[in-house]
């Protein structure tokens, strides 16, 4: 008896009894659903994640007041946390004091790093309506102050118009740059013409004077419903922010840690330090915010495997059971083809592969269930593309690969250990 036949009957065996397989073969697609499922999700948000976090390339970073924290939920905030090296003291008059306009000024004018863009920021109210004639937006637009270089720090490029200029952030007159949402749900199938016409904003007047290419926008982050006017002209609006923040961008990557190096330097200054004194301020590189979700989402890949592997447990108990069931009804099978020669090799490896077939075609199930429905919820919940978690969906063909086998081999060694004369005389 060869191995083909072996596998061919075992294969027949599963198909002729298809309530029983198609149990065990629903219980082991669940299990592999819900692990597979919510890996591809995470997957897919965590490619939106680092697509949307990429605005500010890897040669940039900015320095604020205190530590940024991204948070889920509504449990109470983190306290700022100042840090100090060793045989440095905390100025403690300075503790949480905010980056002053006069600052950050004086910063861009006297950090002089060769090649470095420098961008002085701020953000303004958020969730917000703009209106055109009788059109408006959904409350979800945020408004930016910035200057002259915030969108090369911040990684937009202009599809039309022209850009922010000195004399526009210095009389702080109302001109904006829109983003591409914004100008789609105002001015429709041409958003192009929004250029030199005049929008309201928090009930305040400004002239379009640019329209920005997409980024892409996500549940996550929004980056496109966003107006740019610039920092002085923000003063008009209400909920701004207390604090201005800095952009840097410098010519390379491997230029980023020395101009940390030197911005530190020269902010301390700015901050009127003391070499004993620990900094009371934080650079932060561009893709801070990025990892500090992603770590969140890493958590959520350890619950998923747990939801999978308690499924794919009851799903292996399931499964062995289903077998030895199966060695008791089929044990004058197993005499009979002992009988006419059959070896204990040819009937063990029967229930083996019919416990493999059943596993596996369980892991075919689940995984294209799981990156559908992961996949669908992650972009109906948070507009991300489509992703797939090989790396998981190998495991998890792996993982049904030994539960197939732990739950086959029990009964396998059961039947192949039958007597035939005594299997032959079973009732």
């Amino acid at each position: 008896m060869t191995f083909k036949d072996t596998f061919s009957l075992a294969f027949r065996t599963v198909r002729s009894n298809k309530l029983r397989s198609g149990i065990t073969i629903t219980i082991i697609a669940f299990g592999i659903m819900a692990l597979v499922g919510i890996i591809t999700a995470i997957t897919a948000m965590e490619q939106s994640l680092r697509e949307s976090f990429s605005s500010m390339g890897a040669n940039a970073f900015s320095i604020r007041y205190k530590e940024s924290n991204i948070r889920f939920g509504g449990g109470p905030p983190r306290k700022d946390i100042v840090k100090k090296q060793k045989g440095q003291k905390e100025k403690t008059a300075n503790l949480n004091k905010i980056i002053k306009k006069e600052d950050a000024e004086y910063f861009k004018e006297n950090f002089s790093f060769p090649s470095a863009q420098v961008s002085i920021y701020r953000r303004g109210p958020g969730n917000i309506e703009c209106t055109y004639n009788n059109k408006k937006t959904n409350p979800v637009v945020t408004v930016w102050g910035g200057d002259e270089n915030y969108l090369t720090v911040n990684g937009y490029t202009l599809e039309t118009g022209r850009n922010l200029n000195t004399l526009d952030v210095h009389s702080g007159r109302n001109v904006c740059i829109i983003g591409s949402n914004v100008a789609a749900k105002l001015f429709g199938e041409h958003p192009e013409k929004c250029i030199d016409n005049i929008i309201r904003t928090g009930g305040i007047p400004y002239r379009i004077i640019g329209l920005l290419k997409s980024k892409g926008s996500s549940g996550l982050v929004r980056q496109d419903d966003i107006i740019i006017t610039s920092y002085n002209s923000l003063e008009r609006l209400q909920n701004i922010s207390n604090t201005f923040l800095i952009g840097v961008m410098v010519g390379s990557v491997n230029q980023v840690d020395v101009a940390v190096g030197e911005a530190s330097a020269t902010f301390r200054g700015v901050r009127k330090l003391s070499p004993t004194d620990a900094d009371n301020f934080v650079v932060e590189k561009s893709d801070k915010a990025a990892e500090q979700l992603l770590s969140i989402l890493g958590g959520v890949t350890g619950s998923a495997g747990a939801i999978g592997l308690i499924t794919l447990i009851g799903a292996a108990i399931g499964l062995m059971n289903i077998m030895l069931v199966a060695v008791n009804e089929r044990t004058r099978e197993v005499g009979l083809i002992k009988a006419i020669g059959g070896k204990k090799k040819n009937i063990s490896q029967q229930f083996l592969l019919e416990s493999l077939i059943i596993s596996l075609l369980g892991a075919l199930f689940g995984i294209i269930l799981g990156v559908i429905l992961g996949n669908l919820g992650a972009g109906l919940l948070f507009h991300t593309p489509f992703a797939v978690p090989w790396l998981w969906v190998i495991i998890g063909i792996f993982i049904s690969t030994i539960v197939g086998l732990l739950a086959g081999l029990y009964p396998a060694m059961k039947a192949s250990k039958l007597s035939p004369i005594v299997a032959l005389r079973y009732e």
